[in-house]
């Protein structure tokens, strides 16, 4: 996160070897460029988003032809099969806008998993501004390859931040009477904060608070005097985000003076939950039925609570599962569908929302030239932009045993 200059690098030159020379940095290392579509009609604007950044994580295995060629980064998320997916969009879109009313704006997001945080750029800037809809994706390990899901309202948390110090008081160990032990205030505010869970928060709001990171004490003999623990606080729900946090910094300092010690809470605002929109989600599930078939769009799943992309936008998204992308290894005819399904879909359907109301000749005409373009485009964006390095399905494979495993529990700011 924030060090995406190759990345940002190799999208430029992509997209500038297609013509797309007019395009627009933010956040330093983020990319978006604009496609205007030429046909008569709508003259809708809709944005496209898609994350860039990779993990500061060492690749675990070194016999993988799709390993990081980074040392010390990989994409443990899914996030250069995100950023492959928009730059193929992109370059199709921009051979399309013939036959599409409106404007198209992909964005390469930068800075997901960490501060400062390049979705926040994008609004703080307003560049969604004007934007009748935006679309983001993520790939998913417990939906069927090959299939899609979308659910309407919150299908993220918030993610918010917190620090803490307990205070207490030096003594040694023989003597635990004369000191106050920050270890023993840690360790009751541990196991009380999560009542504010389990006691006060409907269950429906799916609240968590996870300590990450707890340090405290340098020698085995004395009683210690500080211990400083950091952590997040998610919430479905909006309403009740602000009492979470509250509540927490309150069971810290309740806990504290409980045991003759002190507590400092400082807490950081993440960004809210992601909200779909359910009119867009229904289209999103009309369209799949209508072109790749009822039993493509996965019904009654659950997004996990590690999944915390995007806080500006997110209407669907892509998936891949364990056991069906296992299958992949064996069967030949695999190789290069769940790609095109995948991009073959995407253009349709922001074909559908940006065009026109047309003939429906001229709609079945377009859909065959978004047919035709994904196939050419497949072997420019078989590759990802960034750490990854090797073919699309190699990682698409590779992706399903390591997505979000590492997300929740990390103490640097994520998410978002």
């Amino acid at each position: 996160s924030n060090n995406e200059w190759k990345t940002q690098k190799r999208i430029l030159e992509t997209l500038a070897r297609f013509g797309l020379t007019e395009v627009t940095t933010f956040h330093k290392t983020g990319v978006y460029v604009d496609i205007q579509g030429l046909a008569p009609g709508a003259n809708r604007s809709i944005a496209l988003r898609g994350d860039i950044d990779a993990l500061p994580i060492q690749e675990a295995r070194d016999d993988l032809a799709y390993q990081s060629q980074v040392p010390g980064v990989m994409h443990a998320c899914g996030h250069d099969m995100h950023g492959s997916i928009a730059l193929g969009t992109a370059l199709a879109f921009h051979r399309m806008r013939e036959n599409f009313s409106g404007r198209l704006r992909v964005f390469f997001q930068p800075a997901e998993e960490a501060e400062p945080l390049g979705g926040r750029t994008v609004v703080d800037e307003k560049l969604l501004d004007g934007f009748d809809a935006a679309i983001g994706f993520h790939v998913r390990t417990d939906i069927a390859v090959g299939s899609y899901g979308a659910r309407a309202g919150a299908v993220t948390k918030s993610a918010d931040q917190f620090s803490l110090e307990f205070t207490g008081t030096m003594a040694h160990g023989a003597k635990p009477h004369l000191g106050v032990d920050a270890i023993a205030i840690a360790g009751a505010f541990i196991n009380e904060v999560q009542k504010v869970v389990s006691r006060e928060m409907p269950v429906d709001d799916g609240a968590i608070v996870t300590i990450g990171t707890i340090r405290g004490g340098e020698a085995t003999n004395i009683i210690c005097p500080s211990v400083t623990m950091t952590g997040t606080i998610r919430t479905s729900s909006p309403e009740r985000r602000k009492l979470l946090v509250q509540r927490v910094g309150e069971i810290a300092e309740g806990v504290a003076a409980m045991h003759r010690g002190h507590a400092a809470f400082n807490s950081h605002a993440g960004e809210p939950p992601v909200v779909n929109d359910s009119a867009m989600v229904a289209l999103f599930k009309h369209f799949v039925v209508q072109t790749d078939g009822e039993d493509r769009m996965s019904k009654g799943q659950r997004v996990p609570e590690a999944m915390t992309s995007a806080s500006i936008l997110a209407v669907c998204h892509r998936s891949i599962s364990g056991s069906a992308a296992r299958s992949q290894e064996t069967s030949p005819a695999c190789t290069r569908r769940p790609l095109a399904s995948r991009i073959k879909l995407w253009f349709r359907q922001l074909n559908w929302l940006c065009a026109t109301a047309g003939s429906s000749s001229k709609m079945r005409d377009e859909r065959h030239h978004a047919d035709l373009l994904s196939v050419r485009l497949l072997p420019t964006i078989t590759r990802s932009p960034c750490a990854f390095e090797g073919d699309w399905d190699s990682r698409h494979r590779h992706c399903q045993s390591r997505l979000c495993q590492v997300r929740d529990d990390r103490s640097v700011k994520q998410h978002r």
